[in-house]
């Protein structure tokens, strides 16, 4: 990936070194979690769409990666379950709670729910230029951007629509604030 793009990493001495994180950026590209995976200096096991695994090959790549498969739009309580796991491990993972490559809306609530639940800390990513790397009908070199903030915070408790609603609002405020 670094050998293909230019990556400008911003705020890596962010990054928790150990320890359970949840990583959550916006996505704009199919490339988003090849250069999040690059920029975060952590093993990231990502939460993905279910239907990434429709191929033999890319269902073996996708388990031999660690990323935990998600059926969207139904609350699937079994991938929050093995995310939940990955955490409890003290391990990382990464989403994208836009739900999808430049969805438009608010953000879904699964990394703020698996926040509050565990008490892990959500770190805030930008990715910038990803759309011009790889997008429907557009392929390019541009230069990338990784931007990090600082982990926000998350006491351990029950969700509640409210609760995750009010930090999924914090984390996608934190996410647009670092940068266009």
């Amino acid at each position: 990936m670094q050998a293909a793009y230019r990556i400008e990493v911003r705020g890596a001495e962010r990054v928790p070194v150990s320890g359970a994180l949840i990583v959550a950026a916006n996505h704009e590209s199919l490339v988003d979690p090849f250069v999040l995976g690059t920029a975060i200096p952590r093993t990231l096991h990502f939460v993905a769409k279910e239907e990434l695994w429709s191929t033999a090959l890319s269902a073996w790549i996708l388990d031999w990666t660690g990323t935990i498969p998600v059926a969207r739009g139904r609350g699937d309580m079994g991938a929050m379950g093995r995310a939940r796991d990955v955490l409890e491990q003290g391990e990382a993972i990464a989403l994208f709670p836009e739900g999808g490559v430049r969805r438009h809306g608010p953000w879904l609530r699964g990394a703020a729910r698996l926040a509050l639940a565990t008490g892990t800390p959500i770190l805030p990513v930008r990715l910038l230029g990803t759309a011009g790397a790889l997008s429907p009908g557009r392929f390019g070199f541009p230069r990338l951007a990784v931007l990090i903030d600082e982990p926000l915070q998350a006491p351990r408790q029950r969700p509640t629509v409210g609760t995750a609603r009010e930090l999924t609002g914090r984390l996608q405020r934190a996410v647009q604030r670092l940068g266009t």
